[in-house]
């Protein structure tokens, strides 16, 4: 019987961690890659509706606020099946799920920014 050897995921974490103390989430990812997000970048990314908007309606977002402490301030997260995760904000918003797919093509790493910047257009494809 032949047997057949399936490369490890790039988009499946294997431990997940948010470290309120250090205001980060670090997620380690089934390839051997690691992704530390700061919260105040990991709220810039939400892609809810009224943070990114709908219908060709401009989100929340869009308008470039000043974010506070507390909406930043990660208070709980969430695992939401197995594709994504929900965190909830000190402000009280929680609608965001975050897909792997997303964290790990938006990762903030140098490697993976040198990727982007090497193909400018392969990210678009994840985009809602």
């Amino acid at each position: 019987m032949a047997r057949v050897t399936v490369a490890p995921s790039p988009t499946i974490p294997t431990r997940i961690h948010a470290d309120r103390a250090a205001r980060t989430l670090e997620i380690d990812w089934q390839d051997g890659h690691s992704t530390v997000y700061d919260f105040g970048a990991l709220r810039w990314l939400c892609p809810c509706a009224y943070c990114r908007g709908e219908a060709g309606m401009p989100g929340w977002l869009d308008s470039g606020p000043t974010l506070t402490t507390e909406q930043t301030r990660m208070v709980d997260i969430a695992l939401v099946g197995n594709y994504a995760v929900a965190p909830s904000w000190g402000d009280g918003h929680h609608t965001g799920y975050y897909t792997f797919a997303l964290l790990r093509d938006r990762c903030p790493c140098p490697i993976c920014e040198a990727r982007r910047a090497a193909d400018p257009h392969r990210h678009e494809e994840t985009e809602g």
